[in-house]
Protein backbone atom coordinates (compact mmCIF):
# COMPACT_ATOMS: atom_id res chain seq x y z
CA UNK A 1 0.00 0.00 0.00
CA UNK A 2 1.12 3.64 -0.80
CA UNK A 3 0.53 5.93 1.89
CA UNK A 4 -0.72 9.48 1.57
CA UNK A 5 -0.57 11.46 4.67
CA UNK A 6 -3.40 14.16 4.54
CA UNK A 7 -2.72 17.15 7.25
CA UNK A 8 -5.73 19.22 8.16
CA UNK A 9 -9.34 17.47 7.85
CA UNK A 10 -11.29 20.61 7.63
CA UNK A 11 -14.33 21.52 5.14
CA UNK A 12 -12.31 21.75 2.34
CA UNK A 13 -10.90 18.33 2.75
CA UNK A 14 -13.82 16.48 2.53
CA UNK A 15 -14.37 16.09 -1.11
CA UNK A 16 -10.22 15.63 -1.59
CA UNK A 17 -10.73 12.65 0.97
CA UNK A 18 -13.53 10.83 -0.64
CA UNK A 19 -11.69 10.85 -4.54
CA UNK A 20 -9.31 9.16 -2.67
CA UNK A 21 -10.76 6.84 -0.69
CA UNK A 22 -13.09 5.61 -3.80
CA UNK A 23 -9.78 5.21 -5.56
CA UNK A 24 -8.11 3.47 -2.82
CA UNK A 25 -8.52 -0.06 -3.92
CA UNK A 26 -7.84 -0.26 -7.26
CA UNK A 27 -4.22 2.62 -6.69
CA UNK A 28 -3.52 0.67 -3.69
CA UNK A 29 -3.84 3.68 -1.01
CA UNK A 30 -3.90 4.18 2.19
CA UNK A 31 -4.86 7.30 3.63
CA UNK A 32 -3.63 8.75 7.36
CA UNK A 33 -5.93 11.25 7.79
CA UNK A 34 -4.13 13.75 10.77
CA UNK A 35 -5.99 17.20 12.32
CA UNK A 36 -5.72 18.95 15.93
CA UNK A 37 -9.29 17.16 16.86
CA UNK A 38 -8.92 13.00 16.71
CA UNK A 39 -12.85 13.67 16.34
CA UNK A 40 -12.87 15.28 13.10
CA UNK A 41 -10.46 13.32 11.44
CA UNK A 42 -12.13 10.52 12.57
CA UNK A 43 -15.40 11.46 11.16
CA UNK A 44 -13.36 12.15 7.68
CA UNK A 45 -12.34 8.15 7.46
CA UNK A 46 -15.83 7.85 6.59
CA UNK A 47 -14.93 4.28 7.92
CA UNK A 48 -13.30 3.19 5.17
CA UNK A 49 -10.65 0.37 5.76
CA UNK A 50 -8.36 2.34 3.82
CA UNK A 51 -8.15 4.91 6.36
CA UNK A 52 -6.94 5.87 9.78
CA UNK A 53 -7.05 8.99 12.21
CA UNK A 54 -4.25 10.12 14.14
CA UNK A 55 -4.81 13.58 16.28
CA UNK A 56 -1.38 15.73 15.01
CA UNK A 57 -0.24 19.03 16.73
CA UNK A 58 1.69 20.46 13.60
CA UNK A 59 3.75 22.76 16.03
CA UNK A 60 4.97 18.78 17.49
CA UNK A 61 7.79 18.55 15.56
CA UNK A 62 8.35 14.40 16.94
CA UNK A 63 4.26 13.99 15.74
CA UNK A 64 5.13 15.69 13.00
CA UNK A 65 8.40 13.99 11.77
CA UNK A 66 7.18 10.81 12.55
CA UNK A 67 3.90 10.87 10.42
CA UNK A 68 5.91 12.43 7.76
CA UNK A 69 8.39 10.07 7.49
CA UNK A 70 5.89 7.02 7.28
CA UNK A 71 4.11 8.79 4.01
CA UNK A 72 5.07 8.55 0.24
CA UNK A 73 3.30 11.67 -0.35
CA UNK A 74 1.61 14.51 2.08
CA UNK A 75 -0.88 16.70 1.20
CA UNK A 76 -0.69 19.90 3.29
CA UNK A 77 -4.50 21.39 4.04
CA UNK A 78 -3.10 23.51 6.87
CA UNK A 79 -3.52 27.55 6.45
CA UNK A 80 -0.75 28.88 4.04
CA UNK A 81 1.65 29.99 6.73
CA UNK A 82 1.96 26.62 8.84
CA UNK A 83 2.79 24.86 4.77
CA UNK A 84 6.68 25.48 5.60
CA UNK A 85 7.86 23.38 8.11
CA UNK A 86 6.15 20.52 6.66
CA UNK A 87 7.70 21.10 3.24
CA UNK A 88 11.32 20.93 4.85
CA UNK A 89 10.35 17.94 7.24
CA UNK A 90 9.14 16.08 3.57
CA UNK A 91 12.47 17.22 1.84
CA UNK A 92 14.55 15.92 4.60
CA UNK A 93 12.51 12.27 4.24
CA UNK A 94 12.17 12.56 0.63
CA UNK A 95 8.23 12.62 0.30
CA UNK A 96 6.13 14.63 -2.73
CA UNK A 97 4.14 17.76 -0.79
CA UNK A 98 0.69 19.15 -2.48
CA UNK A 99 -0.94 21.93 -1.23
CA UNK A 100 -3.35 24.85 -2.50
CA UNK A 101 -2.12 27.61 -1.21
CA UNK A 102 0.18 30.19 -2.96
CA UNK A 103 3.65 29.41 -2.91
CA UNK A 104 5.33 31.82 -0.49
CA UNK A 105 9.21 33.06 -0.87
CA UNK A 106 9.67 30.31 2.08
CA UNK A 107 8.52 27.35 -0.36
CA UNK A 108 10.10 28.86 -3.44
CA UNK A 109 13.88 28.50 -2.14
CA UNK A 110 12.97 25.20 -1.56
CA UNK A 111 13.29 24.78 -5.65
CA UNK A 112 16.17 23.76 -6.32
CA UNK A 113 16.63 21.15 -3.65
CA UNK A 114 13.43 19.68 -4.54
CA UNK A 115 14.59 18.95 -8.02
CA UNK A 116 17.98 18.28 -7.11
CA UNK A 117 15.75 15.05 -4.55
CA UNK A 118 13.49 14.57 -7.59
CA UNK A 119 10.46 15.84 -5.52
CA UNK A 120 6.97 17.43 -6.75
CA UNK A 121 6.12 19.81 -4.73
CA UNK A 122 2.80 20.82 -6.11
CA UNK A 123 1.04 24.40 -5.01
CA UNK A 124 -1.56 26.37 -5.87
CA UNK A 125 -3.64 23.54 -6.73
CA UNK A 126 -6.93 24.62 -5.79
CA UNK A 127 -9.75 26.69 -7.15
CA UNK A 128 -8.44 29.91 -6.81
CA UNK A 129 -5.32 29.40 -7.17
CA UNK A 130 -5.60 26.31 -9.32
CA UNK A 131 -8.31 25.64 -11.23
CA UNK A 132 -8.04 29.46 -12.47
CA UNK A 133 -4.24 28.50 -13.60
CA UNK A 134 -5.39 25.31 -15.20
CA UNK A 135 -8.06 26.55 -17.62
CA UNK A 136 -6.35 29.41 -18.88
CA UNK A 137 -3.43 27.93 -19.75
CA UNK A 138 -5.14 25.34 -21.74
CA UNK A 139 -7.21 28.01 -23.39
CA UNK A 140 -3.59 30.81 -23.42
CA UNK A 141 -1.83 27.24 -25.09
CA UNK A 142 -4.20 26.43 -27.40
CA UNK A 143 -4.27 30.04 -28.63
CA UNK A 144 -0.54 30.43 -28.92
CA UNK A 145 -0.30 27.06 -31.15
CA UNK A 146 -2.55 28.21 -33.32
CA UNK A 147 0.08 30.97 -33.86
CA UNK A 148 -2.09 33.39 -32.15
CA UNK A 149 -1.26 35.83 -30.08
CA UNK A 150 -2.59 37.28 -26.60
CA UNK A 151 -3.75 41.00 -26.47
CA UNK A 152 -5.87 40.86 -22.86
CA UNK A 153 -6.54 38.68 -20.17
CA UNK A 154 -9.12 39.23 -17.80
CA UNK A 155 -9.91 36.32 -14.84
CA UNK A 156 -12.60 36.36 -12.35
CA UNK A 157 -13.82 34.26 -9.68
CA UNK A 158 -16.43 33.88 -6.77
CA UNK A 159 -17.40 31.63 -3.91
CA UNK A 160 -21.25 32.81 -3.72
CA UNK A 161 -24.95 30.82 -2.51
CA UNK A 162 -26.07 29.13 -5.02
CA UNK A 163 -29.86 30.09 -6.29
CA UNK A 164 -32.05 28.09 -4.86
CA UNK A 165 -30.36 29.64 -1.00
CA UNK A 166 -30.25 33.10 -2.03
CA UNK A 167 -32.78 34.31 0.67
CA UNK A 168 -31.12 37.64 1.61
CA UNK A 169 -30.75 41.15 0.41
CA UNK A 170 -27.22 40.56 0.16
CA UNK A 171 -26.93 38.01 -2.40
CA UNK A 172 -24.40 36.17 0.00
CA UNK A 173 -23.28 33.75 2.54
CA UNK A 174 -20.47 32.46 3.66
CA UNK A 175 -18.77 29.66 1.78
CA UNK A 176 -15.78 29.40 2.64
CA UNK A 177 -13.52 31.37 5.67
CA UNK A 178 -15.46 34.42 7.25
CA UNK A 179 -12.84 36.43 8.14
CA UNK A 180 -10.59 35.67 4.64
CA UNK A 181 -14.43 37.32 3.54
CA UNK A 182 -14.11 40.60 5.91
CA UNK A 183 -10.59 41.44 5.38
CA UNK A 184 -10.43 40.99 1.62
CA UNK A 185 -8.70 43.46 -0.36
CA UNK A 186 -6.66 44.47 2.26
CA UNK A 187 -3.02 45.05 2.57
CA UNK A 188 -2.53 46.71 -0.79
CA UNK A 189 -3.52 49.20 -3.86
CA UNK A 190 -5.14 46.78 -6.27
CA UNK A 191 -2.73 46.36 -9.59
CA UNK A 192 -3.96 46.10 -12.99
CA UNK A 193 -3.14 46.30 -16.16
CA UNK A 194 -5.56 48.00 -18.56
CA UNK A 195 -4.94 48.81 -22.29
CA UNK A 196 -1.25 49.29 -21.85
CA UNK A 197 -1.94 51.07 -18.64
CA UNK A 198 -0.63 50.65 -15.10
CA UNK A 199 -4.06 50.85 -12.51
CA UNK A 200 -3.83 51.59 -9.19
CA UNK A 201 -6.92 51.36 -7.08
CA UNK A 202 -6.84 51.94 -3.05
CA UNK A 203 -8.58 49.86 -0.59
CA UNK A 204 -10.80 52.59 0.06
CA UNK A 205 -12.03 52.69 -3.30
CA UNK A 206 -11.83 49.30 -4.05
CA UNK A 207 -15.51 48.41 -4.23
CA UNK A 208 -16.81 51.19 -5.63
CA UNK A 209 -14.92 50.08 -9.16
CA UNK A 210 -16.33 47.03 -10.66
CA UNK A 211 -17.30 45.95 -13.48
CA UNK A 212 -20.03 43.39 -14.99
CA UNK A 213 -20.59 39.97 -15.96
CA UNK A 214 -23.18 37.89 -17.85
CA UNK A 215 -23.72 34.42 -16.99
CA UNK A 216 -26.39 32.39 -19.21
CA UNK A 217 -28.96 30.77 -16.72
CA UNK A 218 -26.96 32.90 -13.81
CA UNK A 219 -27.80 36.37 -14.39
CA UNK A 220 -25.57 39.23 -13.63
CA UNK A 221 -22.51 39.52 -11.23
CA UNK A 222 -20.78 42.30 -10.33
CA UNK A 223 -16.42 41.87 -9.84
CA UNK A 224 -14.21 43.99 -8.03
CA UNK A 225 -10.22 43.65 -8.54
CA UNK A 226 -7.69 40.90 -6.71
CA UNK A 227 -5.42 43.07 -4.66
CA UNK A 228 -2.09 42.09 -7.48
CA UNK A 229 -3.08 40.86 -11.16
CA UNK A 230 0.54 41.97 -12.32
CA UNK A 231 2.23 39.05 -10.95
CA UNK A 232 0.12 37.00 -13.55
CA UNK A 233 2.28 38.31 -16.57
CA UNK A 234 5.16 36.39 -15.67
CA UNK A 235 3.22 33.29 -14.78
CA UNK A 236 1.11 32.88 -17.89
CA UNK A 237 4.28 33.99 -19.89
CA UNK A 238 1.62 37.67 -21.08
CA UNK A 239 4.61 40.12 -21.05
CA UNK A 240 3.31 41.47 -24.14
CA UNK A 241 -0.43 41.49 -22.92
CA UNK A 242 -2.07 45.73 -23.29
CA UNK A 243 -4.91 43.99 -20.33
CA UNK A 244 -4.02 42.38 -17.54
CA UNK A 245 -6.90 41.91 -15.08
CA UNK A 246 -8.12 39.19 -12.16
CA UNK A 247 -11.08 39.55 -9.82
CA UNK A 248 -13.57 38.49 -7.33
CA UNK A 249 -17.12 37.95 -7.92
CA UNK A 250 -20.46 39.12 -6.16
CA UNK A 251 -24.07 39.48 -7.06
CA UNK A 252 -24.93 43.10 -8.18
CA UNK A 253 -25.03 45.39 -5.56
CA UNK A 254 -23.10 43.66 -2.92
CA UNK A 255 -19.82 46.09 -3.29
CA UNK A 256 -21.86 48.91 -2.55
CA UNK A 257 -22.97 47.88 0.47
CA UNK A 258 -19.74 46.26 1.46
CA UNK A 259 -18.07 49.75 1.27
CA UNK A 260 -20.51 51.03 3.72
CA UNK A 261 -18.61 49.25 6.35
CA UNK A 262 -15.29 49.80 4.69
CA UNK A 263 -16.07 53.74 4.62
CA UNK A 264 -16.78 53.88 8.38
CA UNK A 265 -14.04 51.68 9.51
CA UNK A 266 -15.40 48.31 10.67
CA UNK A 267 -13.47 45.96 8.16
CA UNK A 268 -10.53 46.85 10.30
CA UNK A 269 -7.92 44.82 12.09
CA UNK A 270 -5.43 46.75 13.10
CA UNK A 271 -6.80 47.81 16.75
CA UNK A 272 -8.37 46.59 19.50
CA UNK A 273 -12.31 48.00 20.77
CA UNK A 274 -11.31 48.43 24.66
CA UNK A 275 -14.79 47.53 25.64
CA UNK A 276 -16.05 44.56 23.13
CA UNK A 277 -16.59 42.38 25.55
CA UNK A 278 -19.59 43.82 26.61
CA UNK A 279 -20.47 45.25 23.80
CA UNK A 280 -24.13 45.52 22.04
CA UNK A 281 -23.83 45.39 18.27
CA UNK A 282 -25.77 48.83 18.92
CA UNK A 283 -22.83 49.49 20.30
CA UNK A 284 -20.72 48.91 18.10
CA UNK A 285 -22.06 50.74 15.24
CA UNK A 286 -22.34 53.81 17.53
CA UNK A 287 -18.55 53.59 18.52
CA UNK A 288 -17.52 54.61 14.47
CA UNK A 289 -20.36 57.44 14.73
CA UNK A 290 -19.92 61.31 15.98
CA UNK A 291 -21.55 61.80 19.02
CA UNK A 292 -24.97 64.07 19.01
CA UNK A 293 -27.01 64.68 22.30
CA UNK A 294 -30.25 63.60 20.81
CA UNK A 295 -30.23 62.17 17.06
CA UNK A 296 -30.58 58.16 17.54
CA UNK A 297 -27.64 55.17 15.80
CA UNK A 298 -30.31 55.13 12.96
CA UNK A 299 -30.63 58.91 12.12
CA UNK A 300 -26.58 59.19 12.69
CA UNK A 301 -25.53 56.53 10.42
CA UNK A 302 -27.80 57.38 7.45
CA UNK A 303 -26.57 60.71 8.12
CA UNK A 304 -23.15 59.63 7.99
CA UNK A 305 -23.30 57.68 4.62
CA UNK A 306 -26.14 59.84 3.33
CA UNK A 307 -28.51 57.27 2.70
CA UNK A 308 -32.32 57.40 2.60
CA UNK A 309 -34.63 55.42 5.10
CA UNK A 310 -36.40 53.54 2.06
CA UNK A 311 -32.82 53.14 0.30
CA UNK A 312 -32.05 49.24 -0.34
CA UNK A 313 -28.61 49.92 1.08
CA UNK A 314 -30.62 51.11 4.43
CA UNK A 315 -32.64 47.13 4.53
CA UNK A 316 -29.60 45.64 3.96
CA UNK A 317 -28.23 46.91 7.06
CA UNK A 318 -31.54 46.88 8.72
CA UNK A 319 -31.69 42.96 7.79
CA UNK A 320 -28.22 42.09 9.89
CA UNK A 321 -29.73 43.56 12.59
CA UNK A 322 -27.12 45.85 13.55
CA UNK A 323 -29.20 48.16 15.81
CA UNK A 324 -30.06 45.57 18.37
CA UNK A 325 -29.56 46.22 21.86
CA UNK A 326 -29.81 43.49 23.57
CA UNK A 327 -27.34 41.23 21.63
CA UNK A 328 -23.92 41.01 23.18
CA UNK A 329 -21.24 40.29 20.76
CA UNK A 330 -19.00 38.71 23.89
CA UNK A 331 -15.96 38.97 21.95
CA UNK A 332 -12.38 40.14 24.27
CA UNK A 333 -10.12 42.51 22.89
CA UNK A 334 -11.67 42.12 19.36
CA UNK A 335 -10.53 44.37 16.17
CA UNK A 336 -13.17 45.36 14.48
CA UNK A 337 -13.07 43.34 11.63
CA UNK A 338 -13.49 40.35 14.13
CA UNK A 339 -16.73 42.15 15.58
CA UNK A 340 -18.48 42.29 12.41
CA UNK A 341 -16.81 38.88 11.43
CA UNK A 342 -19.24 37.51 14.46
CA UNK A 343 -22.37 39.58 13.28
CA UNK A 344 -22.25 38.65 9.64
CA UNK A 345 -21.99 34.84 10.88
CA UNK A 346 -25.19 35.37 12.53
CA UNK A 347 -27.11 36.32 9.17
CA UNK A 348 -24.85 35.14 6.46
CA UNK A 349 -24.00 31.42 7.88
CA UNK A 350 -25.25 28.51 5.17
CA UNK A 351 -28.12 26.55 6.66
CA UNK A 352 -28.05 23.02 6.85
CA UNK A 353 -30.39 22.57 3.27
CA UNK A 354 -28.68 25.57 1.85
CA UNK A 355 -25.93 25.10 -1.15
CA UNK A 356 -23.08 27.29 -2.42
CA UNK A 357 -21.90 27.87 -5.92
CA UNK A 358 -18.83 28.60 -7.35
CA UNK A 359 -18.64 30.81 -10.32
CA UNK A 360 -15.36 31.39 -12.67
CA UNK A 361 -15.20 33.47 -15.55
CA UNK A 362 -12.39 34.20 -18.05
CA UNK A 363 -11.83 36.23 -21.06
CA UNK A 364 -9.32 36.33 -23.53
CA UNK A 365 -8.67 38.41 -26.22
CA UNK A 366 -6.22 37.71 -28.83
CA UNK A 367 -5.26 38.00 -32.41
CA UNK A 368 -5.44 35.42 -35.10
CA UNK A 369 -4.10 35.51 -38.63
CA UNK A 370 -4.32 39.47 -38.52
CA UNK A 371 -8.21 39.11 -37.03
CA UNK A 372 -8.86 40.20 -33.77
CA UNK A 373 -11.30 37.62 -31.08
CA UNK A 374 -12.57 36.99 -27.96
CA UNK A 375 -12.95 33.97 -26.27
CA UNK A 376 -15.08 33.59 -23.41
CA UNK A 377 -14.71 30.70 -20.65
CA UNK A 378 -17.21 30.16 -17.92
CA UNK A 379 -17.60 27.54 -15.25
CA UNK A 380 -20.36 27.51 -12.55
CA UNK A 381 -20.29 24.49 -10.02
CA UNK A 382 -23.18 24.00 -7.79
CA UNK A 383 -22.40 22.36 -4.07
CA UNK A 384 -24.18 18.49 -3.36
CA UNK A 385 -24.75 19.49 0.10
CA UNK A 386 -22.72 21.41 3.54
CA UNK A 387 -20.25 18.26 3.27
CA UNK A 388 -19.09 18.07 -0.12
CA UNK A 389 -19.65 21.48 -0.77
CA UNK A 390 -19.17 23.23 -4.36
CA UNK A 391 -15.90 25.19 -2.55
CA UNK A 392 -15.06 21.79 -0.98
CA UNK A 393 -15.02 20.09 -4.67
CA UNK A 394 -13.27 22.58 -6.95
CA UNK A 395 -10.44 22.93 -4.01
CA UNK A 396 -9.87 19.39 -2.63
CA UNK A 397 -10.56 17.46 -5.86
CA UNK A 398 -7.61 19.05 -7.97
CA UNK A 399 -5.17 18.20 -5.29
CA UNK A 400 -6.17 14.39 -5.09
CA UNK A 401 -6.47 14.09 -8.50
CA UNK A 402 -2.83 15.56 -8.72
CA UNK A 403 -1.44 13.72 -5.82
CA UNK A 404 -2.47 10.35 -7.87
CA UNK A 405 -0.50 11.34 -10.96
CA UNK A 406 2.80 12.17 -9.04
CA UNK A 407 2.54 9.11 -7.16
CA UNK A 408 1.59 7.13 -10.34
CA UNK A 409 4.65 9.14 -12.41
CA UNK A 410 2.39 11.36 -14.73
CA UNK A 411 3.93 14.60 -13.45
CA UNK A 412 7.57 14.12 -14.51
CA UNK A 413 8.36 17.76 -13.68
CA UNK A 414 10.20 18.04 -10.01
CA UNK A 415 10.63 21.11 -8.07
CA UNK A 416 8.12 23.71 -7.01
CA UNK A 417 4.87 24.37 -9.23
CA UNK A 418 1.99 25.49 -10.27
CA UNK A 419 -0.14 23.29 -12.23
CA UNK A 420 0.40 25.64 -15.41
CA UNK A 421 1.77 22.58 -17.95
CA UNK A 422 -0.09 20.66 -19.93
CA UNK A 423 1.02 17.42 -18.13
CA UNK A 424 -0.64 18.91 -15.25
CA UNK A 425 -3.53 20.82 -16.65
CA UNK A 426 -4.93 18.60 -19.13
CA UNK A 427 -5.65 15.48 -17.19
CA UNK A 428 -6.92 17.27 -14.23
CA UNK A 429 -9.66 19.31 -16.02
CA UNK A 430 -10.15 16.22 -17.68
CA UNK A 431 -11.00 13.86 -14.48
CA UNK A 432 -12.62 17.30 -12.80
CA UNK A 433 -15.61 17.37 -15.93
CA UNK A 434 -16.90 14.12 -14.31
CA UNK A 435 -17.53 15.33 -10.96
CA UNK A 436 -19.48 18.82 -12.48
CA UNK A 437 -16.68 21.41 -12.80
CA UNK A 438 -16.44 22.14 -16.69
CA UNK A 439 -15.78 25.01 -18.91
CA UNK A 440 -18.18 26.42 -21.35
CA UNK A 441 -16.35 28.33 -23.99
CA UNK A 442 -17.88 31.08 -26.77
CA UNK A 443 -16.11 32.94 -29.46
CA UNK A 444 -17.08 36.36 -29.49
CA UNK A 445 -16.15 37.79 -33.10
CA UNK A 446 -14.22 41.22 -31.85
CA UNK A 447 -12.13 42.10 -28.69
CA UNK A 448 -14.71 44.08 -26.02
CA UNK A 449 -12.54 46.93 -24.87
CA UNK A 450 -13.20 48.37 -21.07
CA UNK A 451 -13.61 52.34 -21.41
Amino acid sequence: MRNILIIGAGRSASSLIRYLLDHSTVEKLHLVIADISLELAQKKTLNHHNATAIALDIFDKEQRTQAIEKANLVISMLPAHLHIEVAKDCMRFKKHLVTASYISDQMQALNAEAKANNLVFMNEIGLDPGIDHMSAMKIIDKIRDQGGKILTFESFCGGLVAPESDTNLWNYKFTWAPRNVVLAGQGGAAKFLQEGTYKYIPYCNLFRRTEFLEVADYGKFEAYPNRDSLKYKSVYGLDDALTLYRGTIRKVGFSKAWNMFVQLGMTDDSYVMEDSLTMSYRDYINAFLPYHATDSVEIKMRLLLKIDQDDIMWEKLVELDLFNDEKIVALSNATPAQILEKILGDSWTLQADDKDMIVMYHKFGFELKGIKKQIDSKMVCIGDDQTYTAMAKTVGLPVAIASLLILNGKIKTYGVQLPIRKEVYEPILKELENYGVHFKEEIIPSIRHKV
